[in-house]
């Protein structure tokens, strides 16, 4: 797959430029939608080009995702690297899971995981800005947050996602900014459903306990387990 380059994320950031590997141009017409990621890795094998069809579905996810975490500067490299990682171990990949998604934010978690203090520091410093105006397309001041409403609940979180062991802190986020349901975020972090449920249980405490009761992530789980019956 040619190198190549393509702005994906709208005015104001800089171009994303793909691995050698990694393209993302135009996927080849016959892998629309029906087509499951499953059988794309698959077919990448002996095709390597096919490969920008994953790019191509889950790229700006991946990127909004680090962004909310890191912020978009470092986003951009995180999302082009969990792709080159996520080529290079294309054949490991199980073809019984239709769908690629959980292990790609598995892979840009655990690139998240490598920056552990950086995600901190930023969480702490947004913390500190209670009653400000925030910077226009400031990840954090986003669907999660602006449920709760006011701008100083949004430091508050901040300071809350600071204080959380980052194990509970990556199922929580994976769970309110992934749009992953239990299962999805068990396969991405490589553990059993009931230790993301336990991690979960134990970082929405930590969040009511630093919100004096509020938890504006337990939304998106109430409206899963409704969707979900």
């Amino acid at each position: 797959m040619p190198a190549t380059s393509k702005d994906t994320h709208g005015p104001g950031r800089r171009p994303v430029t793909a691995s050698p590997s990694v393209g993302a141009h135009d996927a080849p017409g016959a892998y629309d939608d029906s087509v499951t990621d499953a059988t794309v890795v698959e077919r990448s094998w002996d095709e390597p080009d096919v490969f920008a069809v994953l790019f191509n579905r889950y790229a700006d996810d991946i990127h909004r995702y680090a962004a909310r975490r890191l912020g978009a500067e470092v986003a951009d490299d995180l999302m082009a690297e969990t792709f080159v990682i996520a080529f290079q171990r294309r054949r490991g990949y199980d073809l019984s899971r239709p769908h690629a998604r959980p292990w790609l934010y598995g892979i840009v978690t655990n690139l998240v995981g490598q920056h552990r203090r950086a995600e901190a520091r930023r969480l702490r410093a947004l913390a500190r800005v209670a009653g400000t105006t925030p910077a226009e397309g400031e990840p954090l001041a986003d669907r999660v947050v602006a449920k709760v409403g006011a701008e100083h609940s949004r430091a508050r979180l901040a300071g809350a996602l600071a204080g959380l062991p980052a194990r509970h802190r990556d199922v929580l986020l994976l769970i309110a900014w992934g749009d992953l349901d239990y299962a999805e975020a068990a396969q991405a972090l490589g553990v059993p459903v009931g230790t993301v449920r336990s991690r979960l249980h134990r970082a929405r405490a930590g969040l009511r306990q630093a919100l004096g009761g509020s938890d504006p992530t337990a939304l998106h789980e109430e409206t899963e387990e409704t969707d979900r019956g």
